[in-house]
């Protein structure tokens, strides 16, 4: 009977330069997600959705695919944007939904996307990337070009009928698609185990006729060597793999949800002892490559960037009301544009929720 695989041992050599980047990357996530989560108790903004505790996943996962791939996220998948380059100011204008985001403030926070990157925008619907991901890899494949296409979901994602329509089509077709399960243990407030009575969720890959393979999701040298050997298998003709990542939500789902209510924090202590940045920041000390001092010049150094990011980022006007016609006809019919024209025209003291 085939079984997924289980990566152990020691972890594939990586270059110096390249952990690093993870490092600096994955602090860089942490520091974000702190301030972002303040500013939401503070009012300034109003959802985020937070990776603490999964910053090795995310980030590690990203780094193994090239800059031409394409990334289909779930919740938790937005720092893959900045490891890729995007800039901070615009990433956070998003999370504000103000006239500074290039989706003119029509997703909800923390659902970062952009064309520039190859980022898709997540839509919500758990799963529904996931077939989406798979048309788009068969698509490149019939275009004859060498991308890959990452397929990003959590554990519960699992559980959607949209996970079996995309399993179903990559083990057939075989295109070049990576599903990544950032298995944090809890689909909200629902565990692990009464999602599924599989042994893991890599197993799942087998009845679909392809690899799944379960990886310690707080290690970010192996998250990036699993990835990066599925990344090489699909660009090569090789098909479909599916990573499990495990890993664990350190905090609450997002801003809106109190996981005191549903979850042991006896449970959280344990995986807060292994923490992925803590852990990798040991094992870089160990290894020569980076010292206390200049991990605390690092992380005032990160505070400082994304406070002024921050800072920038929240000056930032409301998108133009124009906008609203904005993108979805090439041309407008008639009555778009008339009522364009009409609101328009309406002086914008005596618009709708205009202060008096």
């Amino acid at each position: 009977m085939r079984t997924a695989k289980s990566i152990e041992g020691a972890p594939p050599r990586v270059a110096p330069e390249l952990l690093l980047r993870l490092y600096r990357e994955m602090l860089r996530l942490r520091t974000l997600d702190e301030r972002m989560m303040t500013l939401q108790r503070q009012g300034r903004v109003g959802f985020y959705g937070a990776c603490t505790g999964q910053e090795a996943s995310t980030i590690a996962s990203a780094a193994a695919l090239e800059p031409g791939d394409w990334i289909f996220p779930a919740l938790r998948e937005g720092g893959a944007m900045l490891l890729r380059g995007f800039p901070l100011v615009p990433y956070l204008c998003q999370i504000f939904g103000n006239a500074g985001d290039e989706t003119k403030g029509r997703q909800m926070p923390s659902h970062m996307a952009s064309k520039s990157v190859n980022q898709v925008s997540w839509s919500s619907c758990i799963g529904s990337q996931l077939p989406q991901a798979v048309g788009a890899a068969m698509a490149a494949r019939i275009k004859g070009d060498k991308t890959v296409v990452a397929a990003y979901m959590g554990d519960g994602a699992t559980s959607s009928a949209d996970f079996h329509v995309a399993m179903n089509f990559a083990g057939v077709f075989k295109p070049p698609v990576v599903f990544v399960c950032q298995n944090n243990h809890w689909a909200i407030s629902i565990p692990t185990q009464k999602q599924t009575a599989s042994e893991s969720i890599a197993v799942k890959a087998v009845a679909y006729g392809f690899e799944g393979i379960k990886v310690d999701g707080n290690d970010a040298e192996a998250v990036y060597g699993a990835v990066k050997a599925a990344v090489d298998r699909a660009r090569a003709g090789q098909g479909p793999t599916l990573v499990e990542c495990e890993t664990y939500r350190i905090g609450a789902h997002s801003s809106s949800d109190d996981p005191t209510r549903y979850r042991d924090e006896r449970e959280v202590e344990i995986w807060r002892k292994r923490d992925p940045i803590e852990a990798f920041r040991t094992r870089l000390v160990a290894a020569g490559l980076w010292t206390e001092a200049k991990d605390e010049e690092l992380r005032e150094k990160l505070a400082g960037e994304v406070n002024e990011a921050i800072a920038e980022a929240e000056k930032k006007p409301d998108p133009p009301r124009e906008t609203l016609f904005e993108d979805v006809y090439s041309s407008p019919p008639w009555f778009l544009r008339e009522e364009r024209e009409e609101m328009l025209a309406v002086p914008k003291a005596r618009r709708p929720g205009a202060a008096q």
